[in-house]
């Protein structure tokens, strides 16, 4: 009769290292030793063996010469090697020739074996499940894939992902078309970008055009949070195990179960907090804050980063392994200065969610306001763009908001394809002479009081202490006209 523990098979030439191995892993596996290949094949041959754990060194075969036969003969029992080498060209022989799941290093630590021993243990049973699956999807015939590719196909024609406003060129066409196609299948996502891309727009967008769109979306940004707070809103808390938590506390791990959950921030988590993450993922586990106990859960992980994570792993601030198991997708969300054509439509939404918030109707933007927000680089993303709308609102005395409402320091760039000059540092920085520099920042100053004064070139003369003709000197000079649709010199009077 089959026993209800996996079996691990352990094979190493050294007594003391079988030992050693067999007290680590005892105590949640059924032990089975070799110490050479020959004889852990025959092993293989009488017992049934989920996973093998070999040492690469051994007399007679190396581990990756018995683990290449046990991948032609025992395809389906999961391969671990430890090695004292880590040379990069052996480890690549080693994957593509015995196909090994994972490489430990000597010397190792019991719970990283353990940890290893269970994610093949899980591996193993998720294979057998997927081939047990797969063969009552070929007797059942076409009929439930067609029903399960109809479903995701029309979940991936919306359902959420028309809220993200974008022009017909706009290279958000490209980051929607990718997240839609990864939408509907269960895997883990990471999307990168700058903070006040609204990510959690797309992940939203994402969850409602998954299989999962019937169950709960919640969403947790770690920036700016401590440890402790991340850790009590991610897992719970037992109750009374932190001060001012007199009640059990439901984390959203639990309260995603099932559904979808968009952990942003991600680049922000200490060691511990990645640790127990990697847990999340690899094993659909977490235990509550000041609890024993271990709570499963089945939610699929969208997570945002706002820095280039293969940098921070590369620099030994971020989990190598839990980066690759957030990125099977990575989606770059590019920021608003990439996306010029997006801004007016953008602008016209935040508008009228302002309008309806503050209660105070109007029509839109004029054309020269639109484009002085279209060429604004909006370092702080849609969260600078709602302010200023917001605020050009407020200040707003008629229906349609002009540009003599936008703020003196996008005033201060032309409209044009190169972009804001949002400050004086690039001039007072940059090469050239005191006379160029000191003309280039004079005419931004006249473009922005005139616009301020809505091209009323005699309180924007007075303003400046010129007088009209010398105010009419300078721009000449400098050839600044009024926006098509200003008054008229005639007209100012």
């Amino acid at each position: 009769m089959a026993s209800a523990r996996p079996a691990i098979l352990l094979v190493d030439d050294e007594p003391h290292s079988l030992s050693a191995m067999k007290m680590a892993l005892e105590d949640d596996f059924d032990i089975l030793t070799a110490p050479d290949a020959d004889a852990a094949a025959r092993l293989l041959e009488e017992e049934w063996v989920q996973v093998v754990i070999c040492d690469q060194r051994m007399p007679g075969r190396t581990g990756v010469e018995f683990l290449t036969d046990v991948r032609e003969r025992w395809p389906e029992t999961v391969r671990i090697i430890i090695t004292g080498y880590t040379d990069a060209q052996a480890m690549v022989a080693a994957i593509n020739d015995a196909g090994i799941y994972q490489f430990l290093t000597k010397p190792w630590h019991p719970d990283q074996l353990l940890m290893a021993a269970r994610n093949a243990a899980r591996l193993f049973t998720l294979t057998r499940d997927y081939e047990r699956l797969s063969l009552e999807m070929r007797f059942l015939g076409s009929t439930a894939e067609t029903r399960i590719e109809k479903r995701r196909r029309a979940l991936r024609e919306g359902l959420g992902f028309e809220t993200i406003l974008r022009a017909p060129n706009s290279p958000m066409n490209a980051v929607v078309r990718t997240a839609r196609h990864f939408a509907s299948f269960d895997v883990p996502v990471l999307l990168t970008g700058e903070a006040g891309t609204d990510k959690a727009a797309l992940a939203r967008a994402m969850h409602y055009g998954s299989l999962r769109s019937d169950r709960p979306f919640h969403a947790l940004n770690c920036a700016g949070l401590t440890d402790d707070l991340i850790a009590l809103e991610l897992f719970g808390a037992k109750r009374g195990a932190l001060p001012g938590v007199p009640v059990h506390k439901v984390g959203v791990m639990q309260k995603a179960d099932r559904g979808t959950l968009f952990l942003n921030g991600i680049d922000t988590l200490s060691p511990r907090l990645q640790m127990a993450l990697l847990r999340v993922l690899t094993d659909g586990a977490f235990q509550p804050v000041g609890g024993h106990e271990t709570i499963n859960t089945n939610l699929r992980l969208i997570a945002g980063s706002h820095t280039d994570l293969k940098i921070a792993v590369a620099e030994g601030h971020f989990r190598a392994d839990l980066y690759y198991a957030l990125s099977v997708a990575e989606i770059a969300v590019p920021p608003l200065r990439s996306r010029p054509g997006d801004v007016a439509l953008l602008a016209q939404s935040l508008l009228q969610e302002a309008s309806a918030t503050h209660g105070k109707p109007v029509h839109g933007f004029d054309d020269a306001a639109l484009a002085f927000l279209e060429n604004h680089d909006w370092p702080g993303n849609l969260a600078e763009l709602g302010n200023e709308v917001t605020r050009m609102l407020i200040l707003a005395q008629d229906p349609v908001l002009t540009a003599d409402l936008i703020s003196r320091s996008i005033l201060q760039a032309p409209p044009g394809e190169a972009g804001a000059d949002r400050s004086a540092e690039a001039v007072l920085t940059a090469d050239g002479t005191l006379k160029d520099r000191v003309e280039l920042i004079e005419m931004r100053i006249l473009r922005e009081t005139l616009t301020r004064h809505r091209w009323n070139k005699s309180r924007a003369a007075a303003e400046l202490g010129l007088s009209r003709v010398g105010l009419r000197a300078k721009l000449d000079r400098y050839g600044v006209t009024a926006p098509m649709g200003r008054v008229t010199e005639e007209e100012e009077d």
